[in-house]
């Protein structure tokens, strides 16, 4: 069975994304799609997060999680929207259990080794690495997967296209999260096909770094 973490690994490239209207949602899904890239973490930094999320959970045709989750009550909210997993910014049992108590897959945020056992106390082996960019970027990742050997990391912050490799060749690196390919500014001027090539460039990308 094809869980929501492998699904990610698949993907390798999480976009992030920061929404101000749900109805800017359906023309950023279609160019994700069209981009090769049918994955999205809608962030709850803006009040348009659980309709964005129902808008494109609703398709079908997307994997969709809910991202900057740090309350139960957008726990709540994001699984009602059709979340399919969620993202916090760092560890809460609160949060983690909230979610697993319906079903949902969760990804506790993780920077330091305290960090990493408390996810792994809790049952989590994989977790997200944020803010990336400020916290030792892809040196503190393979020093932390030294002795988390079973860990694994989704780096977010900071990632471009500039250092995407850095990140996707490290072995415990199951995926990134970023928000190159998503500009909140594309989003809001409607640049479908903007959008599109942005994701396209970013599958490619992916996959020759793997491929290498």
């Amino acid at each position: 069975m094809t869980t929501v973490l492998d699904r990610l690994a698949g993907f390798g490239i999480i976009p992030v994304v920061v929404i101000d209207d749900a109805l800017q949602a359906q023309h950023l899904a279609d160019a994700l799609v069209d981009g090769g890239l049918p994955v999205a973490e809608i962030t709850f930094r803006t009040a348009a997060a659980p309709a964005a999320i129902k808008a494109l959970s609703s398709r079908g045709d997307m994997l969709v999680g809910a991202g900057t989750v740090t309350t139960i009550d957008q726990v709540d909210a994001a699984i009602a929207a059709g979340a399919q997993y969620i993202v916090s910014p760092g560890t809460s049992r609160a949060v983690v259990e909230r979610a697993a108590a319906q079903g949902v897959q969760a990804i506790p945020g993780a920077v330091t080794a305290t960090e990493i056992q408390a996810a792994l106390e809790l049952g989590f082996e994989v977790v997200k690495f944020f803010p990336a960019g400020v916290s030792g970027g892809p040196a503190a990742i393979a020093a932390l997967a030294a002795p988390f050997s079973g860990v694994r990391f989704i780096p977010t912050g900071g990632i471009t296209p500039g250092n995407l490799a850095d990140y996707l060749s490290i072995p415990a690196v199951t995926a990134v999260g970023g928000s190159w390919m998503v500009k909140p500014e594309l989003i809001r001027a409607g640049k479908s096909a903007e959008l599109t090539e942005l994701a396209r460039d970013a599958v490619a990308r992916a996959a020759a770094i793997r491929a290498a």
